[in-house]
């Protein structure tokens, strides 16, 4: 992923208002960040845990996602549970269930679509190896990295894709 600045990741939110948008609390470190690594940008809001962002390439632009932490889901700190966009299992709270209001005017009546991702927002560390779940006796693909991260990418534009539906 090329590197963003403030001004671009600001700008690319297809699913909130430029005010909304301009409140987001963005990461930390952003020009110090390994953007080579990265095949989306994601992180959780450090002010507010129900809230989360991402930011990926479409065509030749980027698009940024608001996610919310639906009210009222159960957890499981037993289970364990596999991310929907790099397939990594986690042992319990590990992936999150995010939803995102649709853009246009769908998502201005309240219509969402939701996934199950990695709560940290790491898929591309994880299909990398750069960040290990701490799932014991993980089951290891044979998958060479290279297809993992086209997978995982496909994944994330059909997710994306969900947001725009209807628009």
């Amino acid at each position: 992923m090329d590197p963003l600045g403030e001004k671009e990741i600001r700008a690319s939110f297809v699913n909130c208002s430029k005010g909304e948008a301009s409140r987001i609390n963005l990461p930390a470190g952003l020009s110090g960040m390994s953007w080579g690594e990265l095949d989306f940008l994601g992180w959780r809001d450090p002010g507010a845990p129900d809230r989360s962002y991402l930011v990926a390439p479409r065509g030749d632009g980027i698009v940024g996602v608001t996610l919310r932490v639906p009210q009222g889901v159960r957890r499981s700190f037993t289970k364990t549970t596999v991310c929907s966009l790099c397939l990594t299992g986690h042992p319990g709270s590990g992936v999150s269930l995010l939803a995102a209001r649709k853009a246009g005017p769908l998502g201005r009546q309240g219509n969402t679509v939701g996934t199950y991702v990695c709560a940290d927002l790491a898929c591309s560390l994880y299909v990398r190896g750069k960040k290990k779940s701490e799932l014991a006796g993980r089951h290891e693909e044979t998958l060479p990295v290279e297809d993992r991260i086209a997978r995982m990418v496909r994944n994330l534009d059909a997710f994306v894709e969900k947001v725009f539906e209807g628009e």
